[in-house]
């Protein structure tokens, strides 16, 4: 059974899988993505394409849209209590003194948790970034440009032509070691600005380890992003 609304929102199969189709002048055929982030799912089909055809094809993907959507990170809101990992170990949301010590990260009683732990992570990343952006400048002898902190979803990090480095903030909560690791990934960019085989040599000059440190972010990206600081 399908149903679609003024948005084109169609839900597929029993119990329901939810789609927002969209159509698009450049697409070349038809799409399906999941979010990793919160479970949406987009339909992308070309201007050509009929809404019909694209829920036709959409109900032959059903039970690997179920599967994509089993995997999904449940979303995690950030309240007193919660346990919040910096540098991967499971921090408590404690009131007091604001701060993030050894054994709880600490804010103030009257104010809401969750903004309060994001400025704090967003401190603590960009002293620990700072930290190893600097480190591993100096082990290639190149000296990084501005660096600053984003919540992206696409990427971890990246580097401009003029030697600007982005990071996700959210990096401060995996274990230190997947930190360092993005760091090196991106100050290698300074001398080699593409993903060859010179570049991931330098890579592995500055992190010996790259590999595993990749292999976590692609097997537990999803739940860093899965905490909510904020209420939607």
């Amino acid at each position: 059974m399908s149903r679609a609304g003024p948005e084109e929102m169609v839900e597929i199969g029993t119990p329901p899988v939810m789609i927002r189709m969209r159509s698009s002048a450049r697409a070349r055929r038809m799409t399906l993505r999941v979010s990793r982030l919160d479970g949406g799912v987009v339909l992308t089909r070309p201007r050509g394409v009929r809404l019909a055809e694209a829920v036709r094809f959409a109900e032959t993907k059903v039970d690997w849209l179920r599967a994509q959507l089993a995997d999904v990170s449940p979303r995690k809101a950030v309240a007193l209590g919660a346990e919040v990992p910096v540098g991967g170990v499971a921090l408590p949301v404690v009131t007091g003194r604001p701060g993030i010590g050894a054994a709880e990260i600490r804010v103030r009683e009257r104010l809401p948790a969750g903004p309060q732990v994001e400025a704090l992570l967003k401190g603590l990343a960009r002293e620990r970034l700072r930290r190893a952006v600097d480190r591993h400048g100096a082990v290639l002898g190149r000296k990084p440009g501005r660096l600053t902190l984003r919540d992206t979803r696409s990427r971890w990090g990246s580097c401009t032509a003029k030697g600007d480095l982005m990071f996700s903030w959210r990096l401060v909560m995996a274990p230190e070691d997947v930190l360092d690791y993005v760091a090196a990934h991106e100050v290698a960019h300074l001398v080699h600005m593409d993903h060859s085989p010179a570049f991931w040599s330098v890579t592995e000059h500055l992190c010996p380890d790259w590999r595993s440190h990749r292999r976590w972010l692609r097997d537990h990206g999803t739940g860093l992003h899965a905490w909510m600081f904020r209420e939607a």
